[in-house]
């Protein structure tokens, strides 16, 4: 199990986020909407995780298969249709190095594979409890 702690005190709209490894980042909103703009906003840190797990499950298949490929870039854009009452992530993946279309092909496989993509397209169950 993975546990995140997160943290608020007085300071708009400042968060504190944790790791059980103890690895810390702050979020926060931008200052149009009354915070600092110290970090990502909670709606970023969704697309972000999206984001570095497919460039690390990307990065993991392709060194196993000791591909030539110096830099793998994604760019997520996050929208949420409230008339359809659904939201849209847009990835799109540039893979510097060389490789083919077959295996251009198979990377998008794996991208699709990647642990926060099977997540966020599969249930999700949220139990909340207040302590």
């Amino acid at each position: 199990m993975d546990t995140i702690s997160a943290k608020i005190d007085t300071r708009l709209y400042r968060t504190e986020i944790t790791s059980a490894s103890d690895n810390v980042l702050i979020s926060d909103e931008p200052q149009e909407l009354g915070g600092k703009n110290l970090g990502l906003n909670p709606t970023e840190l969704l697309a972000a995780s999206l984001a570095s797990c497919t460039v690390i499950t990307l990065r993991m298949y392709i060194n196993r298969k000791q591909w030539d490929v110096s830099e793998i870039n994604v760019k997520i854009d996050f929208e949420r249709d409230s008339e359809r009452s659904v939201s849209v992530f847009t990835r799109k993946i540039e893979v510097i190095g060389e490789v083919d279309e077959t295996q251009r092909q198979r990377l998008e496989t794996i991208a699709n594979s990647c642990p926060i993509h099977k997540t966020l397209t599969h249930s999700i169950e949220i139990k909340t409890t207040l302590i």
